[in-house]
């Protein structure tokens, strides 16, 4: 059995904590270890030939970095070009695992789910990977314990074998029809979670969506290999249709079957999910970081840089990070989406990225700026470096706080011990590394008319990047 983790989503509604270049699957929100950390330790004890990671290009440092902190680097990272939903994604995993293995059979996981009781997990997929041998496309069905008007529903059929045929998949009922699904007994949350075979995925695909079989065909067999990287052939993939599994197989086909998973599973899909998910205190507050409550009932507070403090709220929910703080009735997170929207909009940055940005060799924080100036924070990686680059609108000073900086400017190389400093002029060719074996850390003042992320070429770089 092969798994593949799916690791696309934007987390909008987690907003401001999961942004564009930094989404929900990758922050630590149910434990020290981030969601996606958990979803791959999940999958200890099973009986696994194979890992395969999906996700978009510009998290796939961070995938990687995350994978290989825990021991559980996936033998493949494949990298969507841009966003097309499940169907061409299981598509392209089912195609990558059939390379090696013309028997594969793929457990379909996504990366931002939450999983309570692992050893109930792991009895589903042994049950799931029996109905899969008997040429079944099995989905995992979570045993509801509310009339949840947030998620997708399964009806079940007659038994087959330790399951159920799939007698229709319904949407997102409003609250007196979960009701009566949750009293009928016969309806299942709809998790999102796959057994299968590729070689039969891929069948059922060409048949009921031969546009998105052919090209997720095209643009996989395009693709280039970069260590642990797949690209695909972009302009193929670009044209692939944009469809969910559910509506592109699942309920088109008669070999649909669920298997039931009562497992304490969370999508995670809101603020109030983790309030749902999370401990809370005598009062039903549940709460994150330096936190002082007085009157607060029922309320989630997360705290991620400073204190928060709380008098007399009741269903709310409060985020604060270092450049944004949610305040929303807890009833109404959902819409935490529209938000996201206006920022988008508005052409603001707090929708796709935080204060501290992540990097291929580290991570950036701005932290003060101004009309012709900004200043920046930044830790570079043991043993790695920035591109090779030139600025046209701005010249920079840096000033190293601790470690060893290896600088470029030109022609001329420096080696640069803590609290040394250089300066690069507008123009320059320029790189800055780390030769050493701790974090380097460095103050960098930027000055000049533009100070924007896209005044930079890229001459040179490790990454793949492409040149601005």
């Amino acid at each position: 059995m092969r798994v593949v983790i799916m690791a696309g989503g934007s987390g909008s509604r987690l907003w401001p904590s999961s942004r564009g270049l930094y989404p929900k699957q990758f922050l630590s929100l149910c434990g020290e270890n981030t969601m996606l950390q958990t979803t791959l330790q999940r999958i200890k004890g099973l009986n696994v030939d194979g890992l395969s990671v999906i996700c978009n290009e510009e998290h796939r440092f961070i995938v990687a970095q995350q994978s290989h902190e825990i021991g559980q680097g996936p033998d493949a990272i494949i990298l969507e070009p841009v966003g097309r939903n499940t169907a061409p994604a299981i598509a392209l995993a089912a195609m990558e695992a059939l390379e090696t293995d013309p028997n594969a059979t793929l457990l379909i996981m996504a990366a931002d789910h939450l999983i309570e009781d692992v050893p109930a997990f792991h009895e589903a997929v042994a049950k799931a990977e029996a109905l899969a041998q008997q040429g079944k496309l099995v989905t995992f069905g979570i045993v509801p314990e509310s009339a949840h008007t947030g998620y997708g529903y399964i009806q079940r059929g007659t038994a087959q074998g330790e399951g159920f045929v799939v007698s229709r998949f319904v949407e997102k009922p409003d609250a007196q029809t979960a009701q009566t699904y949750l009293d009928e007994g016969e309806y299942y949350w709809n998790s999102g979670m796959f057994l299968f075979s590729a070689r039969l995925y891929l069948d059922e695909l060409k048949n009921y969506r031969p546009d998105i079989y052919s090209a997720c065909e095209a643009a996989y067999s395009g693709k280039t290999r970069d260590a642990d990287f797949i690209r695909l052939d972009v302009d193929a993939f670009k044209a692939c249709p944009d469809d969910s599994i559910d509506y592109a197989v699942m309920e088109k086909t008669d070999k649909a079957v669920v298997v039931p998973l009562a497992a304490g599973w969370s999508d995670v899909g809101s603020w109030s999910s983790l309030w749902e998910v999370g401990e809370g205190d005598a009062e039903g507050n549940v709460c994150s970081g330096d936190v002082i409550n007085h009157g607060t009932t029922d309320t989630y507070i997360r705290a991620e840089h400073r204190l928060v403090a709380t008098v007399g709220l009741k269903d709310v929910v409060v985020v604060e990070t270092a450049d944004a703080v949610l305040v929303a009735d807890k009833n109404q997170v959902q819409d935490v989406k529209a938000i996201v929207n206006q920022l988008k909009a508005e052409g603001r940055s707090e929708f796709q990225q935080h204060r501290h940005v992540y990097r291929p060799w580290g991570v950036y924080d701005s932290i003060d700026n101004g009309e012709r100036y900004q200043v920046k924070r930044i830790t570079v990686a043991p043993g790695a470096k920035l591109s090779v680059q030139m600025h046209h609108h701005r010249a920079e000073h840096w000033i190293v706080v601790s470690g060893t900086a290896r600088v470029t400017i030109d022609e001329r190389e420096i080696l640069l011990a803590e609290n040394q400093s250089t300066y690069i002029p507008i123009g320059a060719v320029h790189a800055l590394e780390n030769p050493g074996k701790i974090p380097l850390e460095l103050i960098e003042v930027q000055s000049g008319a533009y100070l924007g992320e896209d005044d930079i070429v890229r001459f040179e770089d490790r990454y793949g990047r492409a040149p601005n």
